[in-house]
């Protein structure tokens, strides 16, 4: 995929789950924006080979969750 494209779908995503996180976890948008930057997820996510940007911002929320929680993250089949 072209670097102007995946870095659009970033652009699409990554807000989604930020919401989600702000909605499901009570944080504000500034602390929710900052922990999902600093978590694994992301650093996945941004890598365009990972693939991970097929995944809902639902899915990639329960991945973020559950790195927050347990310090791993579940993969959906097929990924990574």
């Amino acid at each position: 995929m072209e670097q102007k494209k995946f870095e659009a779908l970033l652009v699409l995503i990554v807000p989604k789950v930020i919401e989600l996180i702000v909605q499901r976890t009570k944080l504000d948008e500034v602390t929710a924006t900052r922990l999902f930057y600093e978590s694994k997820v992301y650093s996945l996510l941004e890598q365009e080979d990972t693939k991970l940007w097929h995944f809902s911002p639902m899915t990639l929320f329960s991945m973020y969750e559950e790195e927050r929680k347990t310090g791993n993250i579940t993969f959906p089949e097929g990924c990574v």
